[in-house]
Formats: structure tokens, C-alpha cells, sequence
């Protein structure tokens, strides 16, 4: 009746354990998401002025009739809000805009892929969500 008592004390100790761990991990991860949030956020304000400054330089530098008389480099010169604002948008790329702006997503996918393997998945602010195991029959 001890050994029995035991087993059943070190199968519940285990589920706890197991059960601490899952939320210590998910209060990480949601804390890990939503520390990105703030500067994900500012990013995308950021490629979104910088877009719009492109989209506006480029529609005033198409529409200028001495843009289709002059030479590239030229017709650029005169136009240096579109040229210095597309200057940026390449520039934000280069420096990894594209990655910051999709930062807590990409966290997110790994995440799921490596909770794949254990049943297991979570959303995109980090909740873990428990799928049900699999019948083998």
C-alpha cells in the first residue's frame, strides 16, 4: 500500500511539475511577444510614412511633363523628395525593416513548429494551446 501510495504521489508531483513548467513557459513567451509590440509597432508606423512619401514622390515625379525631356540621373536631381525618400525605403530594407515589422509572427511560427512535436501550439501573443493526443489504435 506504500509503494502504491508512492507511485501515485510521484505521478502527481510529476503532473504538477510538468504543469508549473508549461506556465512559467507560456508567461515567457507572452512576455517575450509583448515586449516586441511596442517596437513592432513603431516600425510600422515607420515603413508606412516612408511608403507613403515614396508612392507621393513617385506619382509627383510621373506626372512632371520635363521628366519624360531630361536624363534620368536629371530628372531625379529635380525631384529630390522622391529620391531621397526611395533612397530610405531601400536603406529601411537593407537594414532588415522587412523583419522587425513581422518579428512577433516569425517568434510565433517557430514556436508553433517546435510545440508541433509535443502536441501542442500557441497564438500569436504567445497563449500555449493543447491539442489532444492522438488515438493510436
Amino acid at each position: 500500500m506504500y509503494v502504491a501510495y508512492l507511485t501515485v504521489s510521484l505521478v502527481l508531483m510529476q503532473l504538477f511539475c510538468s504543469s508549473a513548467d508549461l506556465k512559467a513557459f507560456e508567461r515567457r513567451l507572452t512576455e517575450y511577444v509583448s515586449c516586441l509590440q511596442p517596437a513592432t509597432g513603431r516600425w510600422r508606423m515607420i515603413l508606412i510614412v516612408v511608403s507613403v512619401c515614396t508612392a507621393t514622390g513617385a506619382w509627383n515625379w510621373l506626372i512632371d511633363p520635363d521628366t519624360q525631356k531630361v536624363s534620368f540621373f536629371s530628372s531625379l536631381w529635380n525631384h529630390p523628395f522622391f529620391t531621397i525618400s526611395c533612397v530610405t525605403l531601400i536603406g529601411l530594407f537593407f537594414a532588415g525593416i522587412h523583419k522587425r515589422v513581422v518579428a512577433p509572427s516569425i517568434i510565433a511560427a517557430r514556436c508553433r513548429t517546435v510545440l508541433a512535436e509535443y502536441n501542442m501550439s500557441c497564438d500569436e501573443t504567445g497563449k500555449l494551446i493543447l491539442k489532444p493526443r492522438p488515438h493510436i489504435q
